[in-house]
């Protein structure tokens, strides 16, 4: 760990590393440093807030349309393959790692910044089916570096990913409705324990902390809205009973199914847009974005409602379903979760973004799709799809868990045996799924390594 005293005996203890003179360096640059990551990620998602509305409301309001046509979405996602095939085949980083590979990582080089902050910029307002959370921390992991010289982040590795830990901790306090949320999203991604981990935690709470005190200071003083996942209104829920269970240990079981599904097949895509040249990678990354505004099509004309439901990260329609259920028949609901999952598993495998928002409506409307159930209701049903479906798509059950709590707000105390009874579900439901298919494309090589004569 940067900064830290040599080990001893068994290696220093936790008061060796808090009191450290290093270590107390390190928390005051992550205090400084997340200043300046948290207006640059305020300005990016600002930006990318305001290009949404633009192309996705005021646009369609001067063309004559009361709403967004359901064939809107075509030309949109044609466009957003158009703008993202360069960036993907000539700029350093290739707009960024490919959002079904998760979250997690190095942090981004600095010289790989501009590249990921064009692709989510192509990307996101035009409709992909990803969220904002990708992009925003390799913004601020990369600004988060620039803060130390090229040669010291050679000599001391793990000063970089303390570092850019924090920075993307701070450029992502206020997406997820909590900074609490983003920083126990990065240290349970990073996986450390013991002093380890309280060394990790600090920086990235400090920078998150203060990020989301820039992020609400200017929220209030430009008047700009940067779209965090948050729910203004939930349905009012008391203490479970059997049938919340009943039902909502299988629901949390068939959201792991689908958000595990939707990552299969967003590896399969990954595969078919890595191609041998570049022209021809650019070319397949168009095609699968038109594809996605296909799917999203499809939910308009399946439903005769706003192609914008099916569209974009999800933010504004899961507030919407949460705040009124009731507007949303169960056919509207299964087929948001059907075209809106084809076209996540085809953006997580070709475009750029996060994989998490999106991820989150599914698991919402395929849980309150499951509210009229006997003995269930809207309240736990969509808890149980809040907490689920973070836990298959991110892997990190705690994460999913404090985020879910967050979402729900006052509803959450209640609510929490439930939480933590479907997070773990999904959780285990997910693990076991991969696991499956890991061993199947294990015994797949071994077959063709033996080859068609070797024995059995």
């Amino acid at each position: 760990m940067p900064g830290t005293p040599p080990q001893h005996d068994g290696g220093p203890t936790l008061r060796d590393v808090l009191l450290h003179k290093g270590y107390l360096g390190l928390l005051l640059v992550s205090a400084l440093v997340g200043i300046p990551v948290s207006l640059a990620a305020f300005g990016f998602v600002g930006l990318e807030h305001q290009l949404q509305h633009w192309i996705w409301e005021s646009l369609p309001e001067t063309a004559g349309y009361g709403r967004a046509p359901w064939w809107w979405p075509l030309p949109a996602l044609l466009l957003a393959g158009l703008l993202l095939a360069p960036v993907v085949t000539r700029l350093p980083g290739n707009g960024g790692h490919v959002p079904v590979d998760g979250i997690g990582g190095p942090p981004t080089p600095p010289r790989a910044v501009p590249g990921v902050v064009l692709a989510a910029l192509a990307c996101l307002p035009l409709g992909a089916v990803l969220g904002p959370e990708a992009p925003l921390m390799a913004l601020g992991g990369g600004l988060a570096l620039l803060a130390v010289r090229s040669a010291r982040r050679a000599e001391q590795p793990q000063l970089v990913a303390v570092l850019g830990t924090a920075g993307a901790a701070a450029a992502i306090s206020t997406i997820f409705g909590s900074p609490l949320v983003a920083a126990v999203m990065l240290i349970e991604a990073a996986g450390l324990g013991g002093p380890q981990l309280i060394a990790l935690i600090l920086p990235s709470l400090l920078a998150s902390g203060v990020g989301a005190l820039v992020f609400t200071g200017f929220g209030h003083w430009t008047g700009l809205a940067i779209g965090a996942l948050s729910l203004p209104q939930v349905p009012s829920t008391g203490p479970p009973d059997p049938g919340d269970f009943l039902w909502g240990v299988p629901l949390a079981a068939a959201v792991a199914l689908v958000c595990v599904a939707g990552q299969t097949l967003g590896r399969r895509v990954k595969a078919f847009t890595a191609a041998d040249t570049a022209r021809m990678t650019a070319a397949r990354t168009v095609l699968c974005a038109v594809a996605v505004g296909g799917c999203i099509a499809l939910y308009a004309l399946l439903t005769d409602r706003s192609p914008e439901e099916a569209a974009l990260s999800g933010q504004a329609t899961l507030g919407a379903l949460a705040a009124d259920p009731a507007a949303w028949p169960i056919g509207a609901l299964l087929a948001l979760v059907l075209c809106k999952g084809l076209g996540w598993s085809i953006a997580l495998g070709s475009l750029r973004g996060g994989p998490i928002f999106p991820a989150i409506l599914l698991g919402a409307a395929l849980g309150v799709a499951c509210a009229p159930l006997p003995g269930f209701g809207t309240a736990p049903a969509l808890a149980v799809g809040l907490a689920a479906s973070g836990a298959a798509v991110t892997r990190l059950p705690v994460t999913s868990a404090v985020l879910a709590t967050a979402l729900l707000g006052a509803e959450a105390a209640e609510a929490m045996p439930l939480l933590i009874v479907a997070t773990v579900t999904a959780f285990i439901t997910g693990e076991a799924l991969r696991g499956r298919r890991e061993w199947h494309r294990a015994e797949a090589h071994r077959a063709g390594a033996a080859g068609p004569g070797a024995p059995p």
